[in-house]
């Protein structure tokens, strides 16, 4: 079904996540699907945004040009899948 791929999706990115950008202080697990990934969520910055950028361009496919957009889609994890399984070309 899928809602299972969405399932896996999520747990795929919260460990690309953490091993991506070296969190070494978080467990995948512990991220929620509605966390806000910056501010007071997981506490990212704009450099982790750009990392972000070229997490889903490499492991996806996925073209984000304007950092601006990326904001829109990088707000939680629930707003990442959504948008991988709409626009992934890998």
């Amino acid at each position: 079904s899928i809602n299972m791929e969405t399932a896996e999706l999520k747990q795929q990115l919260k460990k690309q996540i953490v091993q991506f950008l070296n969190l070494t202080s978080v467990n995948p697990d512990d991220i929620k699907d509605d966390e806000p990934l910056f501010g007071e969520g997981l506490g990212l910055d704009s450099i982790d945004s750009i990392e972000l950028i070229v997490l889903l361009s490499r492991e996806y496919g996925i073209e984000i040009k304007d950092p601006k957009e990326g904001r829109k889609i990088l707000v939680d994890i629930n707003t990442i899948a959504a948008y991988i399984e709409q626009h992934r070309t890998k």
